[in-house]
């Protein structure tokens, strides 16, 4: 399941960022952002120009922290795993609600500034490079010229992105050209709660359509699916089904018992309380009942 993952780390192959074209990448985000589409919002703000659309983000790397994180899934630790801030998702149970939100003001770093930093944690022995947040996506363009830099440098890691997959389609195209592993947040098995909780259309397909658009010749996936209380049959049953029917053989699911009430959670009458032993143990039945490859 993580062939590609693990054929970079013991340098059979190198990472996909290292053959990429980051003159052509840059051009074409370069245009996207001129009236922003990086997401499904499609705010149609100049980004270039410096216009904030839902997330907030500015056109310069912004992040709340990076580190050495050993946290993670197994396979992963240690991750250099940096949080960029803000997000285009409004999650009442946020639990990294004050880098989404803008409770913090986050710091600014160059890309060379940063690029550094990764190649002083790899020599610390990172495993991978982890972009995460809040939402990575708005800084995209950043994230490409930090790895320029890389490519510069022969640095062969893995790049992660830890992401809600609730991009556009053409940057679909240029994460194929740079990530190694995928590691999206599959919250709801329908549009109805992504509304309700996080405040965004059309979300079920948009992020099928963009697990699909996934190169697994050149990347692996690990789908991580937070489980919520009283969500379990019109979310995670209907996530699970949908990946036994459409990449069973393809990912790893890392099924995440760790929900707590944040943030606004208790204003929700559904999610205002931790899940149960019993709620839990029904998904993980059901994954193993599907023949599913998961984690928990």
């Amino acid at each position: 399941m993580l062939g590609n993952y693990y054929a970079i780390l013991q340098n059979e192959k190198e990472a996909n960022f290292l053959e990429a074209d980051f003159e052509s990448l840059k051009k074409e985000i370069t245009e996207i952002l001129k009236s922003c589409e990086l997401c499904e919002r499609k705010c149609g703000v100049n980004r270039e120009k410096g216009e904030k659309g839902y997330c907030k983000a500015p056109n310069h790397l912004l992040i709340s922290s990076e580190f050495l994180h050993f946290g993670e899934e197994d396979f992963l630790v240690p991750s250099h795993t940096i949080f960029f801030m803000g997000c285009n998702f409004s999650c009442v149970y946020c639990q990294n609600w004050e880098i989404s939100g803008w409770y913090e003001k986050g710091y600014s770093i160059t890309p060379k500034n940063l690029a550094e930093i990764i190649i002083r944690r790899i020599e610390h022995g990172a495993k991978n490079v982890n972009f995460v947040g809040g939402e990575p996506l708005p800084y995209l363009k950043n994230i490409l010229e930090v790895l320029e830099i890389l490519k510069e440098r022969k640095a062969n890691i893995p790049i992660v992105w830890n992401s809600n997959f609730y991009h556009s389609k053409m940057v679909s195209e240029i994460l194929n050209e740079i990530v190694d592993l995928y590691l999206p947040d599959f919250k709801y098995g329908n549009n109805r709660c992504a509304r309700d909780l996080s405040k965004v259309e059309n979300y079920f397909e948009t992020v099928t359509r963009n697990l699909l658009s996934i190169d697994f010749g050149r990347a692996d996936l690990c789908i991580r699916h937070l489980v919520l209380p009283s969500h379990i049959q019109c979310c995670s049953f209907k996530i699970l089904d949908w990946i036994k029917d459409n990449l069973k053989d393809k990912c790893l699911i890392n099924l995440m018992d760790q929900y707590r009430p944040c943030f606004r959670a208790k204003d929700k009458d559904d999610i205002s309380r931790h899940i149960l032993a019993e709620e839990f143990n029904a998904v993980v039945r059901k994954a193993r009942e599907l023949g599913l490859n998961y984690l928990w």
